[in-house]
């Protein structure tokens, strides 16, 4: 009913996921920072997630941590799953009992795997777009190669819903969680394209802005700026940008054009 990429890069792990089924983000994915990552579908058990999670933490190697929690699963048959540590190989399986087309493929830092799809093309398409946009920023390369396998025929069923979960240290909100990303369509039409949506206005609201980018906040532009922001009603910057979401893209004396093209906006 699934097909999934959990994937590592660098020291970030998550989980791309699409399915014909509702709020499949609720159910699949699941990563740590500096553990690993894994992905339980099909008839997806999830006890899969925190002991999977265990294993990688004192250092079980993904084959065996695959090994491991499929042989203690009387219904194994019926179970995909996908595994990535922090170094290595992924690992992926799928029960012999899988509805077709359904099956996996692995390489470093990676493991991409699915069920009741149109056919092996999805996977194969999946690992072509994952290898081919190293250059890419790890989320966006995981939604492409997401996009991928959706375009390549996806659930052979149809669309409902996807999500996408990365765990990184330090790398969440405020700097002080671990989730950099935990965005989910749970019944959509599109949901592989909506999800590439969220993806964007996530970057747009919680992105890094560029140092090379920025521009000195001082006199005409600081001016405009300071009228800008009495025509939107606020007295500061910081308290605008704090009603906008931005806050995380302020720079003390500087500002980042894309939160000044934001502030043109809304002020006209």
């Amino acid at each position: 009913m699934t097909f999934s990429i959990v994937a590592r890069s660098g020291s970030a792990v998550g989980v791309a996921v699409a399915s014909k089924f509702l709020a499949a983000g609720a159910v699949v994915p699941a990563a740590e920072a500096e553990t690993g990552a894994l992905a339980t579908q099909a008839l997806a058990n999830f006890a899969y997630r925190p002991q999977g999670l265990t294993l990688l933490r004192t250092g079980v190697a993904p084959a065996d941590v695959v090994a491991g929690l499929t042989a203690a699963d009387p219904g194994r048959a019926e179970r995909q799953l996908g595994v990535v540590g922090t170094e290595g190989d992924g690992a992926t399986y799928t029960g012999a009992d899988c509805l077709d087309w359904a099956g996996g493929t692995t390489g470093p830092g990676y493991a991409i795997q699915g069920n009741i799809l149109t056919g092996p093309e999805v996977v194969a398409a999946m690992e072509s777009a994952w290898l081919a946009g190293a250059e890419l920023p790890f989320p966006e390369r995981m939604v492409a190669a997401l996009a991928a396998g959706d375009a390549a025929g996806g659930d052979s069923r149809g669309r409902q819903s996807a999500a996408l979960y990365i765990a990184d240290r330090g790398a969440g909100y405020g700097g002080v969680s671990d989730t950099s990303y935990d965005l989910r369509v749970d019944d959509h039409p599109d949901p592989v394209a909506e999800l590439g949506r969220l993806l964007a206005i996530h970057e747009t609201l919680f992105g890094t802005p560029d140092p090379a980018t920025l521009l000195d906040l001082t006199g005409e532009l600081a001016a405009e700026v300071d009228a800008l922001l009495a025509t939107a009603g606020h007295s500061t910057l910081d308290r605008w940008a704090g009603v906008e979401n931005l806050e995380g893209r302020l720079v003390p004396g500087k500002i980042d054009p894309l939160v000044l093209d934001h502030l043109r906006t809304k002020a006209r």
